[in-house]
């Protein structure tokens, strides 16, 4: 995470070779974050870590072209890349079903943020609403459920304490807990 700063300020000022090293880092660290929200999958699910960091890093270049401000801007482009994907691939797999939704709460209340595709839609949902109220919580919970950050690393992507973030957390599953118990 401390590598990409220096990087983004080479591939800024136009250094050779800087560009094609931070896409190698970018993909190294989509990967590992990728492979960590597949892992907590449940089994039977269709999608593949391989293919959710590939289809992100498309969406990140295509999107950003490598131009991101910071490590906080590339860490929520990727997790907005990869909750994309997800999303994408619940809708498709999930058509014109209802959730249980309290598979999402008990998911939420784990220290081990774990996912299920049905799970992405629920929280998906909700985290438009938690926005429009509280943007850094909302952002916490992106960072956090959908790129499968931990607290620390989701502190230094916001640039706060991992007091604040571990605050906005408990606060995010209790405001989503609500949210989505009716």
């Amino acid at each position: 995470m401390d590598e990409i700063g220096p990087l983004l300020n080479r591939v800024a000022s136009g250094e050779d070779g800087a560009k094609e090293e931070l896409w190698q880092l970018v993909y190294d660290e989509l990967r590992r974050l990728a492979q960590a929200r597949m892992a907590r999958l449940a089994p039977g699910q269709t999608l593949q870590p391989t293919a959710l960091v590939h289809e992100a890093f498309l969406r990140l270049h295509a999107r950003a072209g490598g131009s991101w401000d910071g490590a906080a801007h590339f860490y929520g482009a990727a997790a907005r890349a990869m909750r994309n994907v997800l999303v994408n691939a619940a809708q498709r797999q999930h058509r014109n079903r209802r959730f249980d939704r309290s598979g999402v709460l008990e998911t939420l209340q784990g220290e081990d943020v774990g996912i299920s595709l049905e799970s992405v839609l629920v929280v998906d949902e909700a985290l438009g609403r938690l926005r429009g109220a509280h943007p850094r919580v909302a952002e916490a919970v992106l960072l956090r459920f959908f790129a499968g950050l931990t607290i620390p690393e989701v502190g230094d992507a916001l640039d706060v304490s991992h007091a604040t973030v571990e605050r906005d957390w408990a606060f995010a599953r209790a405001w989503l807990a609500r949210e989505l118990s009716g």
